[in-house]
């Protein structure tokens, strides 16, 4: 099996440790993994994004443009600019909440995440939305966004793992206080 994954978000929604708790689940089951990270602007509400690539033969961590099986994105926006990585008949799983990111408020442009996510129905067939605010208030804490996408992207079918395998990864990763309500974000499914 071969996945290339393209994780997209701004600094603070959780981008780089989900990218982490794949490439975990992935290591676990055997599967070689690389990844790269923008992590510099996390602490400051910049472009975040994780390239991850799963499987035998990979010799570069970055993914090239037209190549992502999955595009998982945390903003609407960010989940556009990466677009060009998705490869023809890609999966996209998205948040639907926009999140201004510090660039388009240093442009002082009008940033609408509608518009984005209008851009998005109509350019991506496999597009899947997910209301990260009705989660938000279902699950009662804003901070597992990222665990409600992975669980998203679990049901898409893109992701090539499970819920279970996630669910094992978190409880080797994350710290006993937060398995359970990691372990309801990730079968959210807004029901």
């Amino acid at each position: 099996m071969r996945k290339n994954i393209v994780l997209t978000g701004v600094g603070g929604q959780g981008t780089v440790l989900a990218s982490k708790l794949i490439a975990a689940a992935f290591m676990k089951k055997g599967l070689p993994v690389m990844s790269a990270e923008t992590i510099g602007m996390a602490q400051r509400g910049g472009c975040v994004f994780s390239h991850l690539r799963v499987g035998e033969g990979i010799s570069s961590p970055m993914i090239a443009k037209g190549e992502a099986d999955l595009i998982l994105g945390f903003e609407p926006a960010e989940t556009v600019r990466m677009l060009p990585y998705l490869k023809e008949g890609g999966q996209v799983v998205t948040a639907i909440r926009p999140v201004m990111p510090v660039t388009a408020a240093l442009a002082g442009g009008n940033y609408r995440g509608e518009d984005m996510l209008e851009y998005l129905r109509e350019k991506v067939p496999n597009l899947l939305t997910v209301d990260t605010d009705a989660a938000i208030q279902e699950l009662g804490n804003p901070k597992v966004v990222n665990v409600v996408l992975l669980g998203a992207a679990v049901r898409s079918g893109a992701l090539g793992l499970t819920v279970e395998d996630l669910q094992e990864i978190i409880r080797v990763r994350l710290p006993e206080k937060l398995h359970e309500i990691n372990f309801r974000a990730l079968e959210y499914t807004g029901v």
